[in-house]
């Protein structure tokens, strides 16, 4: 008898762009995704909460996660105060009903930001329900140059978080072992970036399955435990040449999810 863990599958509103969030709520409804987890970035729909939900009952699709705005292109989103921003993100989580606010390690060049993080988001996660899932990253590179962006590290099982997130697309730039890196997270992982890529300096997000990332093994792995966190679609579909195109790598992409989660979970060989 095959077992169905209880891992939700969402769609991240990354997942669409250049389209809109409100988009991507029609299209995780239409393809019968478990929820969304909500890119907070340029879009002024992404960061407003009374739209969010209106969109989250109007579609009946549930927010799960919020993704706080720590991109470079995000830099004046919600304040330039990079606390303020996860404050903001977490006031986000409790009111949407969401239970994760994902966040990156800081720029280097936020000193003050970076000697303070881990502490800090020690001091959120007391505060709050909600879980501060802190993101797995990786070594900028151009041509043979390589320049650590992120402190403390992009490599955050080098430090002490309550809770993780792991991003298989990450893991593909970094040329690091992805399923050692959540041995390392062990029990502390809460929360998964789906995607795959190719080693590439760039972060590629492609469909899982078309890269050489271990996305079957580590949804294997999920299956037979006790996880009870989410996995989160984050692809890169900018160049679909079309919605059709873009929907049609959305529906292989859950589906993915959904054949490795379930087809594993009954049988301990896997």
């Amino acid at each position: 008898m095959v077992r169905v863990p209880d891992a939700k599958v969402a769609l991240s509103t990354a997942s669409v762009y250049p389209e809109s969030t409100a988009t991507a709520f029609e299209i995780a409804a239409r393809l019968g995704y478990d929820g969304v987890e909500i890119m907070v970035w340029t879009d002024p729909v992404s960061q407003d909460i009374e739209a969010l939900k209106r969109l989250s009952d109007h579609h009946q699709v549930p927010i799960l996660a919020v993704h706080a705005p720590c991109l470079l292109i995000t830099q004046r989103v919600w304040s330039t105060d990079p606390w303020v921003k996860l404050q903001r993100a977490r006031a986000a989580a409790e009111k949407l009903g969401a239970s994760t606010v994902v966040v990156h390690p800081p720029f280097r060049w936020q000193r003050n930001y970076a000697r303070d993080f881990v502490t800090g988001i020690w001091r959120m996660a007391d505060e709050t329900d909600v879980r501060f899932a802190v993101e797995n990253m990786y070594p900028w590179r151009y041509r043979d140059r390589e320049m650590l962006a992120y402190a403390p590290d992009w490599d955050v099982t080098n430090d002490d978080y309550r809770h993780f997130t792991v991003d298989l697309s990450h893991t593909a730039t970094a040329r690091t072992d992805g399923l050692a890196m959540v041995d390392r997270m062990g029990d502390r992982l809460a929360h998964v970036h789906l995607a795959d890529g190719k080693g590439s300096n760039k972060d590629e997000h492609l469909v899982p399955g078309r890269g050489d990332q271990p996305c079957a093994e580590l949804l294997g792995r999920l299956a037979r435990t006790s996880f009870d966190g989410h996995v989160v679609i984050e692809v890169n579909t900018r160049r679909a040449m079309s919605s059709a195109e873009r929907e049609a790598d959305l529906a292989e992409a859950l589906a993915f999810a959904r054949l490795h989660l379930s087809s594993s979970a009954g049988d301990p060989s896997a």
